[in-house]
């Protein structure tokens, strides 16, 4: 079975997105699809980006931790809000801290946003960064508008049975995309 990354960006107070990291987690266990692991940013608190991890002379423990789980992963899920037509800065900086770790890694984008148009923005720097750093970027991102009331805290969407539709085939795209790349 597949080892999932789910990266849960936002280090917000009151963040919304993570619920979404949640219902994935949930989702992936549900269907046995694949083995998932949420990567909570808020719970690394890297610092500032100041030097990619393999140059760092003492690289915390936390960024460590961090590299070896996207590395030892089939493919990750970014789970990603959209602020100001971006992305977190929590989300690039723990992206530019890792190189090799992101070569030929399978990833796929969830993007999320309050208002109607799902985030559509943030795809755009984070296929780049990731597409410059080696990744391959699975096309088709799925976007979820109206956040706020999609999910509830627990990760449980308001209309469960149209998310897991839409989510089922997203992951089952994600999913083909990580067996030819292994070999």
């Amino acid at each position: 079975m597949q080892k999932i990354a789910i990266i849960s960006p936002s280090v917000r107070k009151g963040r919304i997105s993570h619920r979404v990291a949640l219902y994935f987690d949930n989702l992936l266990k549900e269907l046995n699809l694949a083995n998932p692991d949420i990567l909570d940013l808020s719970e690394y608190n890297f610092p500032l980006f100041n030097e990619r991890l393999k140059y760092q002379e003492s690289p915390s423990s936390g960024a460590l931790e961090f590299a070896k789980n996207v590395k030892s992963a089939d493919g990750v899920i970014i789970i990603s809000p959209e602020y100001n037509g971006g992305i977190p800065a929590s989300l690039k900086n723990a992206i530019d801290l890792l190189t090799d770790e992101w070569k030929n890694k399978p990833v796929a984008f969830v993007t999320v946003s309050d208002g109607n148009f799902a985030g559509t923005q943030a795809n755009i720097p984070l296929q780049f960064s990731l597409w410059k750093l080696g990744a391959v970027t699975v096309p088709g991102p799925l976007r979820i508008p109206n956040i706020k009331s999609a999910f509830d805290e627990s990760g449980i969407p308001e209309d469960k049975p149209a998310m897991d539709k839409r989510a089922a085939a997203f992951v089952s795209q994600f999913l083909r995309w990580i067996d030819p790349l292994k070999q």
